[in-house]
């Protein structure tokens, strides 16, 4: 992603919805932080590679989000969808952590396919109501999800040690001074409750002293 293009789309989107600009700026002022899904969408657009996801739909549920993508897993071609909902988050400069929950999940194959994937899934053998539980099971389960088991799932995104390598500096410089109190869908936009730390600014100025002494000269 060029900022260039982010830039462009950003003046895109404004000139689209000067009010929804206007709305944001009256919500920043109560802590609130206004998400487009527009962004969101963009974002999970960039995704590259044969395995990306494709056909991604995401659409506000509130107060959680409905998400569709069609994917390709094990040699399969499915769409998925499921409502997420979003319990809790901390953020600090070890964890950027999300606890959430998926509910009304759906997998569908794709054109016909005698993959054991498929056949898995056509048979109906798979508790969809819980897929926390499917997740757990994984063999190769990702090293950022933490805990799964019903329909919930708890994500630290600090345990991926290529995204704690990008994410690491720019947490520890937000997280001292903000924490986020809750997640809901509001129109086609993610909201966030934001709070401020009472040793916010102390922590932010020390973090910031603390990044520039690891820079290198």
């Amino acid at each position: 992603m060029k900022p260039l293009v982010l830039a462009e789309r950003a003046v895109a989107w404004i000139r689209k919805h000067p009010e929804d600009l206007l709305g944001a700026a009256i919500d920043a002022v109560g802590l609130k932080l206004t998400l487009p899904l527009d962004a969101l969408r963009f974002l999970a657009a960039q995704a590259k590679g044969k395995n990306a996801p494709e056909e991604l739909e995401i659409v506000a549920v509130p107060p959680g989000l409905r998400v569709g993508a069609t994917l390709n897993a094990m040699k399969t071609k499915l769409r998925a969808s499921g409502t997420l909902l979003i319990d809790e988050m901390r953020l600090g400069p070890e964890e950027l952590r999300f606890t959430v929950r998926l509910r009304h999940v759906s997998l569908a194959v794709i054109g016909k396919s005698d993959s054991p994937v498929a056949t898995l899934i056509n048979s109906g053998a798979l508790d969809l109501s819980r897929p926390g539980k499917l997740i757990a099971n994984l063999p190769k389960r990702p090293a950022f999800i933490v805990e799964a088991d019903g329909d919930r799932l708890v994500i630290d995104l600090m345990r991926d040690p290529k995204l704690a390598r990008r994410l690491g500096r720019f947490a520890a410089l937000v997280t001292p001074l903000l924490t986020v109190k809750a997640v809901e869908s509001k129109g086609d936009a993610l909201t966030l409750q934001l709070a401020c730390l009472p040793d916010g600014l102390l922590g932010a100025i020390g973090s910031i002293r603390d990044a520039v002494e690891r820079m290198p000269a």
